[in-house]
């Protein structure tokens, strides 16, 4: 029995004189190097395509894609629309909702120092507190919630022994609010441990002005009224005998000194007559 073998065509081995020419033009009037591949575009063509491919694949994972680019699907909010928008609204709103966001915000702060002052850490509550003042409005609005900041940094200052500083953060808590007791009494407090005693009994003798049954006022006040009289006392000595030093150097060039002049008392008028001793 005899095989017929199917006729089979093998480009590979047939001669060069099958090969069509490179230069020839085919039917459709290409030239062989730019013949048509199955998906109908020319291979130069095809291969600018697939480049243009490469590029548009790396801006999309790079994000560069831009808007003529992006076809028709709906792009994502940018950073500055949000900025845009967040800025129109701010510019809408009106002043006195300004204010109200503002002293929200500085009662925030404030909260957050006192929560800092009573774990004890008075050097972050003075940084909270001082925060809050930034913020807080320069508006008759805002006097509470600033002259409760500074006498709380008073307090602060007080804890951290810082004495004159809580004079002053209690002086600008009372110039906001002169009838503000706790801040009345820390001055004082810090006012007595400078040793200025006079200062401190006024500032309590104020407090009884405004509270004429507070027990601690009374009581600070009998008992720094002595304090007071020595240190003035001792003020007036220290007074006199700078004074007589001073005589003393200008006497000296004279051969004399304060010790030869004495001030006599008259009982009746009660004025006093120099007399001049050798």
């Amino acid at each position: 029995m005899v095989t017929i073998e199917p006729a089979c065509e093998d480009v590979t081995d047939q001669g060069s004189s099958m090969k069509p020419n490179t230069y020839e033009e085919n039917s459709q009037g290409l030239k062989n190097s730019e013949v048509l591949h199955s998906n109908g575009a020319p291979r130069e063509l095809k291969k600018g395509a697939e480049a243009e491919g490469h590029v548009d694949a790396d801006r999309e994972v790079e994000g560069w894609e831009t808007a003529s680019e992006g076809g028709n699907e709906e792009e994502a909010p940018s950073v500055s629309a949000h900025i845009e928008d967040r800025d129109s609204y701010e510019d809408a709103m009106t002043d006195e909702e300004h204010k109200q966001r503002s002293l929200a915000q500085a009662n925030e702060a404030k909260a957050e120092g006192n929560r800092s002052f009573a774990a004890g850490e008075f050097e972050a509550a003075l940084a909270y507190y001082a925060s809050a003042l930034e913020i807080a409005p320069e508006d008759p609005m805002a006097n509470e919630v600033r002259s409760m900041c500074f006498a709380n940094r008073a307090v602060c200052c007080y804890k951290l022994s810082k004495y004159d500083e809580t004079v002053k953060e209690s002086t600008k808590a009372l110039e906001l609010n002169p009838a503000y007791i706790k801040a009345l009494i820390k001055r004082a407090e810090a006012h007595e441990r400078l040793e200025q005693f006079d200062e401190a009994i006024a500032d309590m003798n104020k407090v009884l002005e405004l509270e004429a049954s507070n027990e601690q006022a009374r009581r600070t006040i009998i008992r720094l009224e002595p304090l007071a009289a020595e240190k003035r006392e001792k003020l007036k000595e220290e007074m006199i005998g700078k004074l007589k030093d001073l005589g003393n150097s200008i006497l000296g060039r004279f051969g004399m000194s304060v010790d030869n002049f004495k001030a006599v008392k008259d009982p009746n008028s009660g004025s006093y007559s120099i007399s001049f001793q050798r």
